[in-house]
């Protein structure tokens, strides 16, 4: 059961659940849209691609993961998630650490006037 849905300039996600020192979340990519580049200091973050192409940028690596694959963004790690298309990208993240609030995102370049 979704307990948030949030909107975002590159798509949404929803929280599907959590507990003490975890969250996880449902997040959609439109097509051609991306995260900004940032950082988190507080928690460290697992993505799995259930559908699309994910163009994932991690400290000075991308790499492109399809359906079923997944990567584990440590904390402090500069990152990005992008949907380079074609069609729509789902992601599951599931987040840990000792804070998960949206205020620990630091944004180091934003395509949305956020940084």
């Amino acid at each position: 059961m979704e307990r948030d849905e949030s909107q975002r300039p590159w798509g949404g996600y929803a929280v599907l659940g959590g507990g003490p020192r975890f969250q996880v979340k449902r997040i959609e990519v439109l097509t051609g849209r991306r995260f900004s580049l940032q950082r988190h200091r507080r928690r460290m973050e697992q993505w799995v691609v259930v559908r699309g192409v994910a163009r994932v940028t991690c400290g000075d690596e991308v790499s492109e993961l399809r359906e079923g694959d997944a990567i584990r963004i440590p904390l402090g790690a500069v990152h990005r998630l992008e949907n380079p298309g074609p069609g729509p990208l789902q992601v599951i993240e599931v987040q840990i650490g000792d804070y998960l609030g949206e205020d620990d995102i630091e944004r180091l370049d934003d395509d949305y006037g956020r940084a």
